[in-house]
C-alpha cells in the first residue's frame, strides 16, 4: 500500500509565509468610516500576500515531495462578510488564484479546504444554514477560480446533535436536498470527536454517495463498543470508489490524557501504525493528512518514524510503502 502524507495550511520551517493573515472587522470598519477605498485596499493587499504565500508553500511542498495539502480557509479576509459584498474579490485575485491552480494541476497535488466549525448544514436555524451555504459557495468559487476540477474537495463535519442525534442526522439529509449541486459535488464528510461517530458519518456518506474522510483520532475519542476499524475500513474505502481519488485519513495524537481531544505537537507513530497496517487489507493506496501543531515538522518526523518500523519502506520525505 502506498501512503502519501500531507500537512495543514502553513509550514513551521518556511519563514514569513503565513497564508492566513487577516484584517479584523473592527479594523476594517474603523478605516472604512474615514477612507473607504483605503479600507478595501488593506483587505485586498492582505489577501494578495496570503495567496503569494500559498504559492510559496506549494513550491515548498513540491520540493519536498509533499502532494497532499490543505489550504487555510482564511486566505481571503472578510470575503463573505456583508460589509464587503460589493468587493469583486475573484476579479481582483483571479490571476493569483489561476496561478495556484496551474501549479497544483501541473504537479499532481491534492488540495482541500476544511471550512470552520461554524459552517453547519444540519442546524435547525435557517440563518445558520444560509450562512453555511454561503461559506461553502465561497470555498467552491475559490476552487473554480483556480481551475480545479471536482477532485478538489471540501471537508465538513456533520454538525451538532441539538438534543436529538437521530433527528439531527435526518435534518442533514433534508438540508442536503437544498444544497446547490455545484457545492454538493465537492463535499466530503468527516467523523467528529464528540457527536457523530464513523458509523454515523458512513450512514450519510453511503446514502448520499459522498466520500468519507476518516479521522483516526476522532474515532478513538468517539466510538461505540461495537465499532471496530476492521469493519469501518472497507466501507470507508468504498465511499471513494469512482471519485478518482485515494481514500483519505486524518491522523493526530492527543495533547495529553486530560485534554485527549486536543492535538499534540507531533503524532505518535506507534499508535497509528496498527491502523495503517490494517488499512492495507482494503486499499492499495491512501492519503494521510497530519493534523499536528508542528505542521510540516510533525509530518516529516512521522514519516521518518514509520519508515523505521518493520514492513515500512520510505520512498521520499512524504511517501511510504507498506509492504
Amino acid at each position: 500500500m502506498l501512503l502519501r502524507f500531507g500537512f495543514v495550511a502553513m509550514s513551521m520551517k518556511l519563514e514569513n509565509a503565513s497564508p492566513s493573515k487577516t484584517v479584523t472587522l473592527k479594523t476594517f470598519a474603523k478605516l472604512a468610516a474615514e477612507k473607504p477605498e483605503a479600507a478595501l485596499e488593506k483587505v485586498r493587499r492582505t489577501a494578495e500576500e496570503n495567496l503569494a504565500n500559498c504559492l510559496r508553500l506549494l513550491h515548498y511542498c513540491h520540493a519536498n515531495h509533499v502532494r497532499v495539502f490543505r489550504f487555510s480557509s482564511r486566505i481571503v479576509p472578510l470575503a463573505t462578510h456583508p460589509d464587503l459584498s460589493h468587493w469583486d474579490y475573484l476579479g481582483d485575485l483571479g490571476p493569483q488564484l489561476a496561478k495556484l491552480g496551474d501549479f497544483i494541476e501541473n504537479n499532481g497535488m491534492r488540495i482541500t479546504f476544511h471550512p470552520d466549525h461554524y459552517t453547519v448544514l444540519n442546524s435547525p436555524r435557517e440563518d445558520v444554514f444560509t450562512a453555511s451555504v454561503a461559506d461553502l459557495a465561497h470555498h467552491c468559487r475559490l476552487f473554480q477560480a483556480m481551475g480545479l476540477a471536482k477532485q478538489a474537495k471540501l471537508i465538513l463535519h456533520v454538525g451538532g446533535s441539538y438534543g436529538d442525534k437521530e433527528e439531527a442526522l435526518e435534518r442533514f439529509l433534508t438540508n442536503w436536498a437544498r444544497l446547490p449541486r455545484g457545492i454538493a459535488k465537492r463535499m466530503t464528510l468527516e467523523n467528529d470527536d464528540k457527536t457523530f461517530t464513523a458509523t454515523d458519518t458512513l450512514y450519510l456518506c453511503e446514502k448520499l454517495q459522498l466520500p468519507m474522510v476518516l479521522d483516526l483520532h476522532h474515532f478513538h475519542c468517539n466510538h461505540t463498543e461495537e465499532e471496530q476499524l476492521e469493519d469501518i475500513f472497507p466501507r470507508f474505502v468504498a465511499t471513494w470508489e469512482g471519485s478518482g481519488l485515494p481514500p483519505k485519513l486524518h491522523v493526530s495524537s492527543p495533547k495529553c490524557e486530560k485534554e485527549f481531544r486536543s492535538h499534540h505537537d507531533f503524532v505518535d507513530s506507534v499508535t497509528i501504525l496498527p491502523a495503517l497496517q490494517k488499512l492495507k487489507l482494503f486499499t492499495g493506496q491512501a492519503h494521510v493528512m497530519v493534523e499536528a501543531k508542528q505542521k510540516d515538522v510533525a509530518m516529516f518526523r512521522l514519516v521518518e518514524e514509520l519508515a523505521g518500523q518493520p514492513g515500512m519502506e520510505q520512498l521520499d520525505a512524504a511517501t511510504i510503502r507498506v509492504l
